[in-house]
């Protein structure tokens, strides 16, 4: 497919399930987001989401499911009857109920995807391009369900950075994270602490510091957090650029305590993608606003991301896939409502329901952008970039 400027990736879309192409260099980038229909029996629905991967030819990099219970294995049981042998990292959230549950899948055509393992069990996966070496982590649990949670954290940041250097990677490569801590409300200040204690040791907040998820879930084995990267590694000389994109309407999270940035765009000659972290109803003092409002925080929250889209010069329909994190998934008309209003029906959307790192937050929700761009010719043995991509500083 040809790369035009201002083209938003290809949306199609069969009952409950939305498929998102975007064109790569050679074949396709595909992100699948289902909702499964309640009154359909599971392993169906499994078979379907692995028809629309099979229809395209393509390898899974990475897979979250959002809101079954895995019961000892047996939802990853009906993952291979469905899909063949699982050889991607598997994200497992099991707060939810079944009416709402849902999976997201990223998977790509036309290049090789390795598998990468720690400890035999595979972790995440590994593809390239001519302009950069990508790693997806997901699925990283602490080896000690038993110990204090503090640890539990500080054993997955060093699982996380061994596997990277198994890869010949290193954290400053990371541009997004994310964490699924269990009560997250009870500890999170632990966390940031861990979290920032890491970032400083490896010098990170002279460099990038990546948009982040941290978000409340229970995950199949009881640890106090599971967690997940994408670690971005240029491979041609100055074809891969990553930078912090700070929100128009937010005050950075590194304010208030947070060690994350708010975006991170990765910009290559062919295309630009936009990482938008976990956002909910938040000023540019830091203050919760709306407080006991649904209604207010989802427009509050959504207005919030369209900035940084638009700040960007993107907008919703550059939306790849978008996870809506929910107090209540009773909550969630409310949402589809305001969707309605705004004309944002076709948003690729998975709900879970969690608990927000703060009390008084009953919405958030993260989104990733995707822009091909027209390739350009080299010099000097630098391709550069378009010229509407720009560095900002966060």
């Amino acid at each position: 497919m040809e790369c035009t400027r201002n083209r938003a990736p290809k949306t199609s879309q069969i009952p409950l399930i939305r498929t998102i192409t975007f064109p790569r260099p050679s074949g396709e980038e595909i992100h699948v987001t289902a909702v499964f229909d309640a009154g359909k029996p599971l392993p169906s629905a499994w078979e379907e989401v692995a028809a629309v991967i099979r229809q395209k030819g393509a390898t899974i990099i990475s897979q979250e499911v959002f809101g079954l219970e895995d019961g000892n294995g047996a939802g990853l049981e009906m993952l291979r009857e469905a899909f063949g042998q699982v050889k991607w990292p598997v994200t497992w959230l099991e707060d939810g109920t079944p009416s709402l549950a849902g999976t997201q899948i990223w998977a790509v055509s036309g290049v090789p995807v390795h598998p990468v393992f720690a400890d035999g069990t595979v972790v995440g996966s590994v593809f390239e391009d001519d302009s950069a070496r990508y790693c997806r982590l997901g699925g990283v649990y602490p080896r000690d369900a038993r110990a204090a949670r503090k640890d539990q954290a500080h054993d997955v940041f060093l699982r996380l950075e061994k596997t990277l250097q198994d890869q010949e990677m290193a954290f400053s490569d990371v541009v997004r994270t994310w964490f699924f801590n269990e009560d997250i409300l009870s500890w999170y200040s632990d966390f940031n602490q861990v979290r920032t204690a890491f970032f400083s040791r490896r010098a990170l907040f002279n460099r990038l510091v990546p948009a982040s998820t941290g978000i409340g879930g229970r995950n199949p084995l009881g640890t106090a957090l599971v967690a997940g990267l994408l670690a971005v590694q240029e491979k041609t000389r100055g074809h891969l650029r990553a930078f912090a994109v700070p929100s128009p309407l937010q005050c950075p999270a590194l304010e208030y305590g947070s060690s994350f940035s708010r975006a991170v765009e990765i910009a290559t000659p062919g295309s630009r993608r936009l990482l938008i972290s976990g956002t909910a109803s938040i000023d540019a003092e830091g203050h919760t606003v709306h407080v006991g409002d649904l209604d207010g925080q989802i427009d509050m929250t959504m207005r919030v991301v369209g900035a940084i889209l638009s700040s960007r010069g993107m907008t919703w329909r550059n939306a790849a896939r978008a996870v809506v994190y929910l107090l209540d998934l009773g909550d969630a008309p409310a949402f589809h409502r305001y969707c309605a209003a705004q004309n944002l029906e076709s948003l690729p959307a998975v709900f879970s329901r969690t608990t927000v790192c703060r009390r008084n937050l009953l919405f958030e929700i993260e989104v990733d952008a995707l822009q091909p761009l027209p390739l350009v010719e080299a010099e000097d043995d630098k391709a550069p970039l378009a010229s509407d991509t720009k560095d900002t500083e966060g």
